[in-house]
């Protein structure tokens, strides 16, 4: 008996989609939407080719192109139309993703989740309140307990105005005890929360600190988001989630920390979530436009290596094109 040729045996067309391992669909899909409170009109972003900040006025349509792609869920990261030290525009009652949130529930049954993290609205940056001393002294940044009720406040703020699900960002410890308890309290238990449970200090997030106007004034996140070294770290932090009441537990980044996304997989009966960041998705657009590589093959092959990594969710940038190659029937 020849069995070497068993493998390639099952490799033909016909079979080889029949016993594929790991698949993409539109449904694991969510699509990142920029809100911005400060213009009228669409302003690209030149660090992430294809996509846009979009006026308050414009989203329920933005997200309806989404959704004429497959895709069902978004992600709404806000930009407003004014800061200060402690954020306070995230948690207000016309701040621009509530706003943004009425207009897209009354226009579209789009799956909603917003990410609730203060850098966009801060003056300084940073993802809360910072301590006294850290405009002075490097070694200290925010103070973790006290931006804890600005968490509670917003995510009531976020739920009331409409959103589906919310996802804390901002890697305080405690962040999904404090949400939790806020909603149930205020009888919004239905909305479940999605953790950035695992979100690695990085090096990808550029793009998105331009996007979102939200980059550090000075300083930076060390002291508030993991050690890229550690990955027996990942599993204490998510499991501390899991405990508090996280509904899915997301990865962040993608690419860099599969290995964490199979040890995340391994440890939890939850869903797990990936974001395949700003930086992922740029660097695959620059690469193509150089003729070094095929973006549309490349992309959906990273997407598909999160999938076999264990990720049931992705948030990505290049969920709208991969939907549509999916939904014309492009395979791996």
């Amino acid at each position: 008996m020849d069995i070497t040729k068993r493998p390639r045996r099952l490799r033909s067309d016909g079979v080889r989609p029949l016993v594929s391992e790991s698949s993409l669909s539109p449904a694991d899909l969510i699509a990142p939407v920029f809100v911005d409170a400060t213009t009228e009109e669409r302003v690209p972003i030149e660090s992430m080719p294809g996509h846009e900040r979009v006026p308050v006025e414009g989203i329920a349509e933005r997200v309806e192109e989404v959704r004429e792609t497959g895709v069902e869920a978004v992600m709404l990261f806000g930009i407003p139309e004014e800061k200060d030290e402690r954020g306070t525009r995230a948690w207000a009652d016309e701040g621009v993703i509530q706003r943004a949130l009425r207009r897209i529930t009354d226009e579209t049954d789009a799956y909603v989740i917003t990410d609730l993290c203060f850098c966009e609205y801060t003056d300084h940056g940073h993802c809360g309140i910072l301590e006294e001393e850290a405009k002075e002294d490097p070694r200290q940044t925010v103070d973790n307990d006290a931006t804890l009720e600005l968490i509670e406040r917003t995510a009531i703020s976020q739920a009331e105005a409409g959103a589906d699900m919310i996802a804390p960002s901002g890697m305080m410890d405690g962040m999904v005890g404090v949400m939790r308890d806020a909603l149930d309290r205020e009888n919004l238990t239905e909305v479940p929360i999605m953790s950035y449970a695992v979100k690695y200090e990085s090096a990808f997030y550029g793009p998105f600190r331009d996007a979102a106007d939200g980059a550090p004034a000075f300083g930076d996140r060390r002291h508030y988001q993991m050690d890229p070294g550690n990955r027996r770290e990942a599993i204490r932090e998510a499991k501390l989630d899991v405990e508090q009441g996280a509904d899915v537990l997301m990865v962040k980044p993608a690419l860099p920390y599969l290995d964490v996304v199979r040890d995340v997989r391994e440890n939890t009966d939850l869903p797990v979530a990936t974001y395949n960041v700003s930086g992922e998705y740029a660097m695959l657009h620059a690469a193509a436009d150089r003729g070094w590589l095929d973006l549309e093959e490349t992309a959906r092959e990273s997407l598909l290596s999160m999938k076999r990594a264990g990720a049931d969710l992705i948030l990505t940038y290049f969920a709208e094109s991969v939907a549509e190659q999916l939904s014309a029937g492009r395979r791996m």
